[in-house]
C-alpha cells in the first residue's frame, strides 16, 4: 500500500508538471496547471463513479486489475468483506446450533431485558407458555403470564426460587416459574412442566387427609370406651395398667391425626384462608401460660421489642408458636431456659424466635429437621419425643406467610429456631421498642 501511494503521488506530480510544461510552451504556464488539475480531477471523479459502482453491485473484481491505488483499496474492501461474510456465516451457524439446542430442552427458557420485555424464547416456551417469537420479541412477559401469583413473585425478591402456577394453555396443567440472572442486565426464565409432581402430591395429601379423617371416628369411640371402662369401679385392677396404657397410644394416635390433617391443610394452595392482624406478642404470652404451673419444665420468657402486628392467619401463626414451644420444652431441661422474642432487622423485617439452652442438635441433622416424621434419634422413646411432624407443620405456615424458617444449633449448646417475616407483612408504624419481657418458673 506504501509502494501505491508513492505512485499515485508520484503520477499526480507528474500531471501537474506535464500542464505546467506545456502551458509554459505556450506562455500559459497557470493555464496549463489549471487544465492538467481539472484533468486529473475529472479522472478521480471517473474512478470513483466506477469503484461506488463496484461496491453497490459486488463487483469488486473489476477495478482490482492492475497495481494502482483504486486496486488496492478495491483489493482490500474485498478482502474485508470476504472476512465479514466469514464470520456472519460462522455466527448464523453458532446462532443456529443454540437455537436448535434450546429448541431441544424440555423446559422452556425465556430470556428477558432489564425491562422484563422478552429478548429470546425456545420452542418449549412457546407450547408450555405460548411465547411466540418473534411475534412477542418486546413485550413485557406478565402481559402473556397474567397469574396474579406470578405478576406477585416478578415484583419480589425471588432470590433463584420458584413458584408454581397453573398453565395458560391446558387446563389443570401447573407450571413451575423461574427467574434468575442471566448475561448483562437480563434474565432468564425457565418454565417446567410440574403437572405430574402437582398430582403425586395431591394424591399423597388426599389420601392422607382421607385416611386420617377415616382414623379420626375410630379413635374418638375407642378412646371413649377406654375412658369409661377406666373410670369404672368394677372393673379388676390387673386392666388398669393395660387400659391406661391404651388410652395413653390413642391418644397419641390421634395427635398424629390432628398433626397430619393440619399439615394437610397448610400444603393445599387452595385451602380457604382469611388473613388479619395478628398480635404476634399476645400469642406468646398465650403459649407460655398454657405451661403455667407446670413442674419439670424450664423457665420461659418473651421478649417483644416490635409494636407492629402481622398480616397472617391467627391460627397458622399460633401452631408455629406452639410447636416451636412444645419442641423447645421437650428438649431443654427444668433447669434451662426458653425465650420466645418478636423483634426487628435492619432491612425492616421482622423475626419471631424461640431459643433454649438445652442439648441442642448436630449440625449434620438440621438440614432435615423439617422432613416429615424425621427424627435426630430414633431411639427415643415416642411418647417423649413426638412423631416428628412439628417442624414441618412449621415450615409449611411460614411458606404461607411468605417467611421462611432459620435453625441454629449445635449439639450440648441449645438451638434457635428463628422464623423471618418480611417487610412487606408488617402492619402499624416504623417498629418502636416497647420493651417488656415477662417470666414463668
Amino acid at each position: 500500500m506504501a509502494s501505491a501511494r508513492r505512485g499515485f503521488l508520484m503520477a499526480l506530480g507528474l500531471a501537474l508538471a506535464a500542464g505546467l510544461l506545456i502551458g509554459w510552451f505556450y506562455s500559459a504556464p497557470l493555464r496549463g496547471l489549471l487544465v492538467a488539475a481539472l484533468l486529473v480531477i475529472a479522472w478521480f471523479v471517473w474512478q470513483l463513479l466506477r469503484f461506488e459502482h463496484a461496491v453497490l453491485h459486488d463487483k469488486l473484481e473489476d477495478v482490482m486489475q492492475g497495481d494502482g491505488i483504486w486496486s488496492r483499496i478495491a483489493s482490500r474492501i474485498h478482502f474485508l468483506r470476504q472476512r465479514s461474510r466469514k464470520h456472519k456465516r460462522r455466527y448464523r451457524r453458532l446462532l443456529r446450533e443454540v437455537r436448535n439446542s434450546t429448541n431441544a430442552m424440555p423446559d422452556g427458557g425465556i430470556v428477558l431485558d432489564r425491562d422484563l420485555q422478552i429478548v429470546l424464547g425456545n420452542q418449549a416456551a412457546r407450547d408450555l407458555a405460548g411465547i411466540r417469537m418473534p411475534q412477542d420479541r418486546g413485550q413485557r412477559i406478565d402481559n402473556i403470564l397474567r397469574n396474579p401469583l406470578f405478576v406477585e413473585y416478578l415484583k419480589s425478591e425471588h432470590d433463584g426460587r420458584a413458584v408454581e402456577i397453573p398453565s395458560p394453555l391446558v387446563e389443570q396443567n401447573w407450571l413451575s416459574c423461574r427467574l434468575l440472572p442471566f448475561g448483562l442486565d437480563q434474565q432468564l426464565l425457565l418454565i417446567r412442566d410440574v403437572t405430574e409432581t402437582f398430582r403425586v402430591n395431591t394424591m399423597r395429601r388426599d389420601f392422607v387427609a382421607n385416611a386420617s379423617h377415616e382414623l379420626r371416628s375410630p379413635l374418638t369411640v375407642i378412646s371413649g370406651y377406654l375412658d369409661t371402662m377406666a373410670e369404672a369401679d368394677d372393673a379388676p385392677e390387673s386392666w388398669r395398667r393395660p387400659l391406661q396404657q391404651m388410652h395413653t397410644q390413642a391418644e397419641r394416635m390421634n395427635r398424629v391425626v390432628a398433626e397430619l390433617l393440619e399439615l394437610s391443610r397448610l400444603e393445599n394452595p387452595q385451602s380457604v384462608r382469611e388473613e388479619q392482624e395478628v398480635d404476634i406478642g399476645a400469642l406468646m404470652a398465650l403459649a407460655r401460660r398454657g405451661y403455667s404451673g407446670q413442674a419439670g419444665i424450664a423457665s420461659i420468657e418473651t421478649e417483644s421489642s416490635l409494636s407492629a402486628h402481622l398480616l397472617g392467619v391467627s391460627t397458622e401463626i399460633e401452631s408455629v408458636i406452639s410447636n416451636l414451644l412444645v419442641n423447645a420444652v421437650r428438649h431443654t431441661a427444668a433447669d434451662g431456659k426458653i425465650t420466645l422474642s418478636w423483634h426487628a432487622n435492619a432491612d425492616g423485617s421482622a423475626c419471631l424466635e424461640v431459643a433454649d439452652t438445652g442439648e441442642g442438635i448436630a449440625v449434620e441433622h438440621i438440614p432435615r429437621l423439617t422432613e416429615r416424621f424425621f427424627r435426630v434419634d430414633p431411639g427415643r422413646s415416642r411418647d417423649s419425643g413426638g412423631v416428628g411432624l412439628g417442624l414441618s407443620i412449621v415450615k409449611h405456615a411460614l411458606m404461607r406467610h411468605d417467611a421462611s424458617l432459620e435453625i441454629e444449633s449445635a449439639a450440648g449448646k441449645g438451638s434457635r429456631f428463628i422464623c423471618h417475616f418480611p417487610a412487606a407483612r408488617l402492619i402499624g408504624a416504623d417498629p418502636i421498642a416497647i420493651g417488656g419481657t415477662s417470666k414463668i418458673h
